[in-house]
């Protein structure tokens, strides 16, 4: 479907973009994840035409589109600003699109409507100012703006970093099920860890221009390839050479293994190191626990689901075991 080839971005003599390949698949929820500076926003405008790159194409159903102006490759774009007319009525700005294709306005009414109740927006807010909208449906109509041409792609650049973090799960749900309904291939830039586990089929980790690793959220958080994708997807405990030793694992190496991976007072398994720990502090989320465990070599994160009946306390001495299955190593 989409398919990026040795693309290099330069901004002067700075090298934005460094011989970036990915490949989507049609219909797939695809994300470019990365802390900011790192190309994934860069990579997504090459991808729509606001940057051309210096080298390498981009193809699109075997078509190279590389040098294709914006308004001809048939992509919707829902900004992080959302980047609305605020002039107009929210149907005049999902009409807008339609409106530069100088199709009819019997076509371009149903066609609005038609959006506008996919994305649950009411008949009553399509005749509002954008201005009297909140920020989530502000975001509605941003998309329904996008799709409403019927393009064959959808780019969305962190469309839901300016809203509140309980609006933001919410709004993350129900992208992921408009974008099954239309079925139309997704990119998706975030720096959010979570939002990218959550929505995506694959995932493309970026780091200072370079794409260090491409997975399924499972091969990503579970499979890391590199050391920068196991500490940036979700917490980690790096390991110190001493307990590294004592699981006869190589000190000149570098280890970690997730919270959720280090278990407490449980039954012995085989292969497992066990040790004494004194639970230092806990965090309370609800959902789960954090605990920090003194075990005397260094201080481990562990995470436990909360019963609300087996809740340790600080000072407490419990038992850790870690699997080196569970563990990954990477070159120092």
């Amino acid at each position: 479907m989409i398919e990026l080839k040795d693309i290099v971005v330069k901004f002067g003599d700075f090298e934005a973009l460094h011989q970036i390949n990915v490949d989507v698949k049609e219909g797939e929820f695809f994300t470019f994840l990365g802390p900011s500076g790192c190309g994934k926003t860069t990579t997504l405008r090459t991808i729509t035409g606001f940057i051309e790159p210096v080298s390498g194409t981009v193809n699109v159903n075997g078509e190279d589109i590389t040098h294709v102006p914006i308004e001809k490759r048939n992509i919707g774009i829902v900004f992080q600003s959302y980047a609305l007319f605020p002039t107009m009525t929210v149907y005049q700005n999902i009409a807008f699109g339609l409106k530069v294709q100088k199709l009819k306005k019997k076509e371009i009414d149903q066609k609005v409507r038609d959006i506008a109740r996919k994305v649950d927006l009411t008949d009553e807010q399509l005749e509002k100012a954008v201005s009297q909208l909140s920020g989530g449906q502000q975001q509605r109509v941003a998309i329904a703006r996008a799709l409403v041409t019927g393009p064959s792609i959808i780019c969305m650049d962190e469309p839901l970093s300016n809203l509140d973090a309980k609006l933001r799960v919410g709004l993350r749900n129900e992208l992921k099920r408009m974008q099954r309904e239309f079925g139309i291939t997704t990119i998706y830039v975030t720096h959010d860890q979570e939002e990218a586990l959550t929505l995506s089929d694959r995932i493309a980790v970026f780091n200072k221009g370079y794409i260090e690793q491409i997975g399924t959220p499972n091969e990503v958080y579970n499979h890391s390839k590199t050391e920068f994708v196991c500490n940036f997807i979700g917490d980690i405990n790096p390991l110190c050479d001493a307990l590294a030793a004592r699981m006869g694992l190589d000190i000149h190496r570098h280890h970690f293994i997730r919270l959720e991976r280090i278990r407490v007072n449980a039954p012995a398994q085989g292969g497992e190191v066990r040790m004494e720990g004194t639970i230092k502090s806990g965090e309370y989320y609800g959902l789960y626990i954090k605990y920090f465990i003194d075990c005397g070599a260094q201080t481990l994160k562990v995470i436990e689901k909360n019963d609300g009946i087996s809740i340790h306390s600080p000072g407490e001495k419990v038992m850790v075991a870690i699997s080196p299955r569970d563990v990954m190593s990477y070159d120092a």
